[in-house]
């Protein structure tokens, strides 16, 4: 009965995948986080109780799948969300701190370091791509996402940039720090609590806003 409900659910597309492809992706994570090497077809299938063929009907493949699962995880990081047409300094703001709150809680997982561990060491054996697939559905997808915004208050003269990739360096800079690398090698010495990432988040917001402030901006934005 599963494997029929399986088939029956809409493939994955621009609303995201369907309540039980998330389940799919969540059992993909899971094994990620338990050991890289383990993430097979044959274990997602077994994982989340469905089969490998509607695994490929649904991702293709292997790099299908890891990628949805990226794009899944990603996709927790609240990035671009505003209204154009009443974009102020406020919403600007509240926008980029959301952005920075959401990425800093994704990084710091226990899902999120297990994936990131295995790119690295497989970027460096080269044993797959998975370490292009987090790279392009991971930091630069979420750059596409957080840009229009940037450019949106560029254009309001809230903020003042030459062009929107380097400005999003810049502030993914100031909101990640030494965060993700102390993560990544074990660092428990970081305590990531809701109140200290909503602390960390305005702190970045308010260096970047200050580093670009536009000739709209309010003067507390630029002192």
């Amino acid at each position: 009965m599963q494997e029929a409900a399986d088939r029956s659910a809409q493939e994955p597309g621009e609303d995201g995948p369907s309540t039980r492809q998330q389940q799919v992706l969540d059992a993909v994570l899971d094994l990620l986080a338990e050991g890289g090497d383990a993430v097979t077809m044959s274990a997602v299938a077994n994982r989340a109780s469905c089969s490998k063929e509607t695994l490929y009907k649904w991702f293709g493949d292997r790099d299908g799948l890891l990628a949805a699962t990226v794009r899944w995880q990603a996709s927790k990081v609240k990035a671009g969300s505003f209204d154009k047409a009443k974009l102020d300094t406020s919403a600007l703001q509240a926008s980029l701190e959301e952005f920075a709150a959401t990425w800093l809680k994704v990084i710091s997982s226990p899902t999120s370091i297990a994936l990131n561990r295995v790119a690295i060491s497989h970027a460096a054996s080269r044993k797959s791509n998975l370490g292009q697939i987090v790279l392009a559905n991971g930091r630069i997808a979420i750059g596409e996402r957080v840009k229009p915004l940037l450019e949106a208050a560029r254009t309001a003269g809230l903020l003042a940039f030459d062009d929107s990739e380097t400005a999003f360096r810049t502030f993914f800079g100031l909101v990640g720090r030494d965060v993700q690398i102390r993560v990544l090698l074990g660092d428990t010495t970081l305590k990531l609590s809701q109140r200290e990432i909503a602390g960390d988040a305005a702190r970045a917001v308010h260096q970047f806003m200050r580093l670009h402030a536009g000739p709209h901006a309010p003067a507390s934005a630029k002192s």
